[in-house]
């Protein structure tokens, strides 16, 4: 498994997306977004993702270079069409658009349909948060191809269907939350096939109901848990109002369309501090809550407590160091398309 420099594999994503005629600006996007995300840990949305999006804009389920279109709009609202374009592209435009609006509106909140997959959730509400705002995300695969079961079923109805909320703070990391409502990213399934490792129990389920530790049970049927365990009612009940603020508020409605076509629906929202308290006190006061948390001593078992978001700060400055590793398999691939469009020597592959 090498282990690879953020700037490298920046590169490699950059190129290989080009070559696959994605425009140099949204090329740009898409890999800044994808190496984000091994950086924070995330490498179920990392770098293993760009051959699938190669593969989705071979098939036409992803267009480059895609219209960007506001539908509806008021001075607090958005209703964007990505128009199949790189979910990355359309979501940040859409994030950048609805803090403009908060700026002067103190809340704004947007949706954004059919647009391909928009990766790591925390990247949007952070762009709130470093400009000293508070703001959430949720998102859905529209009626792409379903993943996970609800409470007490054995049937793919629902998506991961994640949340994200991100707050202005003066710690050295940020203070976020990033979670999918099943018990896990599909990715970190698929991650596990790459990687030749089993699944805790409790992830998900095999066709016929019964629990599993195979992760290849996963694309032979069976479907995630939502999020809880012995309590999952609460990440099915969790889940749910999210498909409706992804799916159906923004008119991808639910179900699975015959086609298949991954289609990210997401709805955010951000609120400027400043409407409610001083911006600088309501910073001061996150980051000595982040220590409060911080100072309660440890259970058996843990070392430490860590506030929201610091374990993928930690990541970030020790991969920064390091470099990211990369699973065979997915390293194959990248070194596979470049011989595709001939970049093998240009890249070093």
């Amino acid at each position: 498994m090498p282990t690879v420099k953020a700037d490298r594999l920046t590169e490699i994503a950059d190129n290989l997306l080009q070559g696959a005629g994605a425009p140099a600006e949204e090329a740009a996007t898409v890999a800044r977004h994808v190496i984000g995300a091994n950086m924070a840990g995330h490498d179920s949305h990392g770098i293993i993702q760009i051959p699938t999006y190669i593969d989705r804009v071979d098939k036409g389920d992803i267009v480059p270079g895609a219209d960007w279109k506001i539908v509806q709009e008021s001075a607090t609202t958005t209703v964007v069409d990505g128009h199949w374009g790189f979910g990355y592209v359309a979501n940040e435009r859409a994030m950048k658009y609805t803090i403009e609006k908060a700026e002067t509106q103190n809340i704004a909140a947007c949706t954004v349909f059919r647009q391909g997959h928009i990766g790591r959730l925390a990247s949007y509400p952070l762009m709130a948060a470093e400009r000293g705002m508070i703001s959430l995300i949720t998102a859905d695969s529209g009626r792409g191809p379903k993943h996970v079961a609800p409470y007490g079923g054995r049937e793919k109805r629902l998506g991961t269907n994640p949340i994200s909320i991100a707050m202005p703070s003066n710690l050295d990391g940020p203070f976020f939350l990033d979670m999918a409502t099943s018990a896990v990213a599909a990715g970190k399934i698929n991650l596990a096939v790459a990687r030749g490792s089993s699944i805790p129990e409790g992830w998900i389920i095999d066709k016929d109901g019964q629990a599993t530790t195979d992760p290849a049970d996963f694309k032979a049927g069976g479907p995630l848990l939502p999020l809880g365990g012995s309590e999952g009612y609460k990440g099915y009940g969790l889940s749910a109002m999210v498909e409706i603020f992804s799916g159906i508020l923004t008119g991808l409605g639910h179900g699975v369309e015959p086609t298949g076509r991954h289609n990210d629906g997401c709805f955010m929202a951000v609120f400027k501090v400043e409407a409610f308290r001083d911006l600088a006190t309501f910073k001061q006061e996150v980051t000595d809550f982040a220590h409060y948390l911080k100072d309660t001593q440890p259970a058996d078992g843990f070392e430490e407590v860590l506030y929201p978001g610091e374990i993928e700060h930690r990541m970030e400055v020790g991969r920064g160091k390091n470099g990211i590793p990369v699973e065979d398999v997915t390293w194959d691939k990248l070194v596979a398309l470049a011989a595709k469009y001939g970049m093998q020597e240009k890249l070093g592959l």
